[in-house]
């Protein structure tokens, strides 16, 4: 009778125990991946890299290698594609090795090799009109709104393309400040020239950008 009263004893003890909940497993926090900030361009617009460097102006971009010291160019190989650039030394993987930013006239580029050391490509851009924020994939990207432009060689371009730099590089300055853009100014200007064509609308709850 004792062993009988024992176990049901410990039966009332373990029914008595409340039962346990479930621990939450805290689950590592997930760091935010930052995008990569734009980069400062070097004083040509471009980057300098290990092995190499780039600049460029509007019309064209220009790609410095550095090679061993009487380096013919024989010895050198050059594939300029109209999105593609492959170049390096015979018998060795590419230095350079991607696709362009955007397309190049293949027929204006070319190639040389300077004093037996640096091969110089030079890249015609298609799209004369834009500043590439990088040479070739997979590179940082450059902040193109810290880009200079040399005003010296505005006077060099025709009218229509000195207009348009003109205003590209307003636009830049005004970006970088907080202020309108002239596209956005010229909007603005049209919208109050046509309010005050037509005082007979109302435009209190009108939303501009």
């Amino acid at each position: 009778m004792a062993i009988i009263s024992e176990v049901q004893e410990e039966t009332r003890q373990e029914e008595s125990v409340p039962p346990m909940e479930p621990m939450e497993v805290e689950k590592p926090k997930k760091e935010s991946l930052k995008p990569t900030e734009p980069i400062v361009p070097n004083k040509g617009n471009g980057l300098d890299f290990e092995k190499y460097s780039w600049t460029q102006n509007l019309q064209e971009v220009t790609v410095t290698i550095p090679v061993p010291s009487g380096t013919k160019s024989r010895s050198v190989t050059c594939e300029i594609k109209k999105n593609r650039l492959k170049v390096g030394l015979k018998g060795q993987d590419p230095i350079i090795d991607g696709e362009f930013f955007n397309a190049v006239k293949p027929d204006d580029c070319f190639w040389n090799i300077e004093d037996q050391k640096v091969i110089s490509v030079l890249l015609t851009k298609q799209d004369q009109m834009q500043w590439w924020k990088y040479c070739v994939k997979g590179e940082p990207e450059i902040d193109t709104q810290k880009v200079e432009p040399e005003s010296s060689k505005l006077s060099d371009l025709d009218t229509e393309t000195r207009r348009s730099v003109e205003k590209m590089m307003f636009d830049q300055r005004q970006k970088q400040m907080g202020l309108p853009t002239s596209d956005e100014i010229e909007k603005k200007d049209m919208m109050k020239k046509f309010m005050s064509q037509h005082p007979e609308m109302n435009f209190s709850n009108a939303k501009f950008n």
